[in-house]
């Protein structure tokens, strides 16, 4: 298992083509079995995407890269717990998801303060703004807004199920997330400012 999960995750592009001969239901039977042939096309299959998340919940490239390897080593398993029911990548994000969550929980990064719940809802208007530069505002937020909003705006998890997979009150949820967005919509009125400057 070691040997694929530790080679370089940064995808050729081999690893994100899924070419497979077996079915999803196939392939899932044979990992069940902990076959590793059927782990490294599962691997392979996935990787790309898990990453993907893997990098937009923790901080740096490094820490994204422990914990897709942590991430698909939970994966195989309990991948006997699967029961066929809902979407197979769905369970691996949430697998990923949690993973990435727990080097949080274990710091305590919510724990200093609860904080009062904010009523106000901020819309953020990201018109016309650049993917990459709304990504790179969002990964600049504070660990605990950041987190909140991947989940709730991204992911799109309730702020109960938010509450109890971050181990945080509802109310928590709800205020990191309006921070969240209130610290974007700033970020965002600087740049617009800065560029009518610009030209001007």
């Amino acid at each position: 298992m070691d040997a694929f999960i530790k080679e370089s995750y940064f995808y050729p592009k081999k690893t994100v083509k899924k070419v497979t001969p077996l079915s999803l239901d196939q392939l899932i039977k044979e990992c069940k079995k902990q076959h590793t042939d059927a782990q490294e096309i599962l691997y392979r299959q996935y990787a790309a995407t898990l990453f993907s998340l893997c990098l937009k919940y923790c901080d740096n490239r490094a820490s994204a890269e422990d914990t897709l390897q942590d991430a698909f080593i939970i994966i195989f398993e309990k991948i006997g717990q699967y029961k066929n029911k809902g979407s197979f990548e769905g369970w691996l994000k949430r697998i990923t998801i949690n993973t990435a969550l727990q080097k949080y929980r274990k710091q305590k990064i919510f724990k200093t303060t609860e904080e009062a719940e904010i009523e106000e809802v901020i819309e953020v208007e990201d018109e016309g703004l650049p993917l990459a530069f709304l990504l790179q505002l969002i990964q600049e937020l504070p660990d605990r807004y950041r987190l909140v909003f991947n989940l709730y705006v991204l992911d799109r998890f309730s702020h109960k199920e938010i509450a109890k997979m971050l181990e945080i009150s509802e109310g928590t949820s709800k205020s990191n997330l309006a921070r969240a967005r209130k610290i974007l919509q700033q970020k965002i009125i600087q740049q617009r400012q800065s560029a009518k400057s610009n030209q001007g």
